[in-house]
This record gives structure tokens, C-alpha cells and sequence, in this order.
């Protein structure tokens, strides 16, 4: 293999750094956010692949994480970005609590020590 070839499958470990230093950090925690919603909704059976993917231990992870996630970082984030992204997590939870054949306590649900109870 030429010294060429080596260096094309080798990752610019510089270059990537560069490109993360360029993003403004609300954007890296509303794409991280954006991420565990769509995985989440996947592991809730709420795609076009319905149950094929549904998986609740998983989505009460990725519930749960998103919530840790939106609550540490309130402060940072403008309500502009927050407010859509807190209530797909609602919206989340709520599917989550109808998807479950056992519902959790109030408050005991998907990410709730965070945000609290989730009613309807």
C-alpha cells in the first residue's frame, strides 16, 4: 500500500477538530437533543416501521436522557430552541405512558425527575 493511500483512509483528526470548534454549542445540544428524540421515537414504535423497532427499556433511556439533557442545559439555550424541544419531550412521555402495558407512578415515568410529572 502506497504512503499515499494510507494517509486518504486515515481520518484528519485536525480538520474534524476545526469543523467541531465552528459549531456554536446550542447547535451541537439541539442536534444531540433532536438525536435522542428520533431514537426515542423509533424505540416507541411511532415511525412508519410501528412495532418492528419497539423496544420501551431503550426508550426510557433515550426519554430519560433527553430530559437530563434539556433541564442542564435550560439555562444555556434561548427559549426560542427549548420550548419545541420540551415539548417533543412531552409528547415522548406521554407516548411512552400509553405505550406501557404497566404505567409508571406519577413522577416515576421516563425522564419525570426532571421534569416533573407528565399528565395528558
Amino acid at each position: 500500500m502506497s504512503e499515499h493511500a494510507e494517509h486518504a483512509e486515515t481520518p484528519d483528526f485536525d480538520a474534524m477538530t476545526r469543523d467541531i470548534a465552528e459549531v456554536p454549542a446550542v447547535e451541537v445540544i439541539v442536534t444531540v437533543a433532536v438525536n435522542l428524540m428520533s431514537a426515542a421515537a423509533v424505540h416507541l414504535g411511532l415511525t412508519e416501521e410501528g412495532d418492528k423497532y419497539k423496544d420501551l427499556d431503550e426508550a426510557r433511556k433515550l426519554i430519560s436522557a433527553l430530559a437530563g439533557l434539556l433541564d442542564a442545559s435550560a439555562t444555556e439555550i434561548s427559549s426560542f430552541h427549548a420550548a419545541p424541544l420540551k415539548d417533543g419531550l412531552k409528547s415522548l412521555q406521554l407516548a411512552f405512558r400509553e405505550a406501557s402495558v404497566v404505567a409508571d407512578e406519577p413522577g416515576q415515568g421516563p425522564g419525570e425527575k426532571y421534569t416533573g410529572p407528565v399528565w395528558g
